[in-house]
């Protein structure tokens, strides 16, 4: 089952500046539009904590720069 479009209308990212999300369905994930920040989405429901959130910059590429 996907997330239903008028969900995904009204969520924004939790940080205080609460920028809209963009879906990517086949990752299962939201990506807030300002801070960048990768919420993931487990069994049909997004998990919008930012403890759990991932940052853009963790990649493979980004760990091996420190």
């Amino acid at each position: 089952m996907a997330l239903d479009p008028q969900l995904l209308e009204i969520l924004a990212c939790p940080d205080t500046h609460h920028a809209p999300l963009t879906h990517d369905a086949d990752a299962q994930t939201l990506t807030c539009t300002e801070c960048g920040r990768i919420f993931e989405i487990r069994d049909d429901i997004p998990v919008l904590l930012l403890d759990e959130a991932r940052q853009p910059d963790s990649g493979p590429a980004a760990e091996s720069e420190s």
